[in-house]
């Protein structure tokens, strides 16, 4: 059903082709929204970004099943006056642009709180003018620390769910103090959260917002030196990633106590397409998107890591697969991190009638297979690259 005829929403109506104005079509996120959108529904994109590299095998001419329906605009909202007008042409703007990556936090912080904050205004404007529905895309980091991490270390409270578990509608925001320039990711982001949601309760702004919790997939980031800046830090995956295709230790930042939940990409964009195509289950909504069964302390993440890999390569793992380092080392000055990071169903379960299905192993087979066919040639190329004195 790729021309998405006869499709029916939650409450049984006929889903009505979109234009949708996806802000950041060109990221991890947004590929996989946008091979969704063309393969499966009748939904047309205007796709805007700086860079197309992700959905270039959406944009060929022989692509024929979707012509005309995905139209990339090179842009950088930031400063450019055709950005309303594209707003205006759509019925729909899902806002996906960010600086995302931890590293940049505080060795960035002001280009993190102005492409977080600044940049995402006209956005939020634009729509609330024009009485367009916004999806904007948030992070779990919101939340910063839980509840839980400021009891004692060995207080039974820490392992009561009403401490740690993330709920949209009732869950404080706790961020360390402003020196711990980490925090600049997740305050920019909250402000822009607030300021979306009191559009909607002052302007009638018909708004979802989405938290998501460390979605993981294919084209995830970068792999540094090959697609990306060599002395650049993705994310975790593709930092672990980078390690195993090098066969470097993994590193563990402060021993990798943090636990995180991880959910394949391909179940989080289920969700997001049910929130574009039922808007009156959707409006007004901040959604968690994240995969509670998949939790893990990022050192057991680096163990599964290593050993899923050497599954998937043929390559017997190094002797010592994992090295610790310090966050100071690792991240630089005014590092912080939350503790814990397990998101409540509770509300996109009751709207949306959502639940994520891929385990943790699943998708980290996927993505390390994924990152082996692209990426292995490259590196043993250019590892064995002579260097020049």
């Amino acid at each position: 059903m790729a021309n998405g005829a006869g499709r029916l929403d939650l409450d049984g109506k006929p889903i009505k082709p979109l234009t949708i104005c996806m802000i950041g079509a060109g990221g991890f996120i947004g590929s996989h929204l946008c091979e969704k959108l063309m393969t499966e529904t009748p939904h047309n994109v205007l796709a805007l970004d700086v860079y197309n590299d992700k959905i270039k095998h959406l944009l060929e001419p022989d692509t024929v099943q979707w012509a005309g329906r995905i139209q990339f605009h090179r842009i950088n909202i930031k400063h450019d006056s055709r950005l309303e007008g594209l707003i205006k042409m759509a019925d729909l703007t899902i806002n996906l642009a960010a600086i995302c990556t931890p590293a940049d936090y505080n060795t960035r912080p002001l280009d993190t709180i102005y492409s977080n904050f600044i940049d995402a205004l006209p956005v939020v404007k634009y729509c609330s003018e024009n009485k367009k529905r916004l999806i904007h895309f948030s992070t779990c980091e919101v939340y910063g620390k839980t509840i839980g991490s400021f009891l004692p270390k060995d207080h039974p409270l820490r392992q009561d769910p009403e401490f740690y578990v993330l709920k949209e509608d009732v869950s404080p925001c706790i961020f360390g103090s402003i020196e711990k320039q980490r925090w600049s990711y997740a305050c920019a982001k909250q402000l822009i959260e607030r300021l979306v949601y009191a559009e909607g309760a002052e302007n009638g702004l018909e708004f979802t917002i989405v938290r998501p919790f460390n979605w993981i997939g294919p084209r995830m980031d970068f792999i540094p030196g090959i697609d990306g800046p060599s002395e650049g830090v993705p994310r975790v995956l593709a930092c672990f990633s980078n390690n195993l295709l090098r066969r470097e230790p993994l590193k563990l930042v402060d021993g990798g106590e943090s636990q995180r939940t991880f959910i394949y990409i391909k179940d989080a964009i289920e969700a997001v397409l049910l929130m574009i195509e039922n808007p009156e289950r959707a409006n007004g909504h901040i959604f968690n998107v994240g995969n509670p069964n998949n939790e893990v302390t990022v050192r057991q993440l680096a163990e599964m890591m290593t050993e899923v890999y050497a599954k998937v390569s043929g390559e017997t793992a190094i002797e010592s697969p994992t090295i610790d380092v310090s966050s100071k080392e690792f991240y630089g000055e005014g590092y912080d991190d939350s503790d814990k990071r397990i998101p409540d169903m509770t509300i996109i379960n009751r709207q949306l009638g959502w639940n994520p299905k891929t385990s943790l192993w699943d998708l980290l087979e996927s993505t390390l297979t994924y990152q082996h066919t692209t990426y292995a040639e490259a590196i043993k190329k250019a590892t064995s690259k002579p260097v020049a004195s």
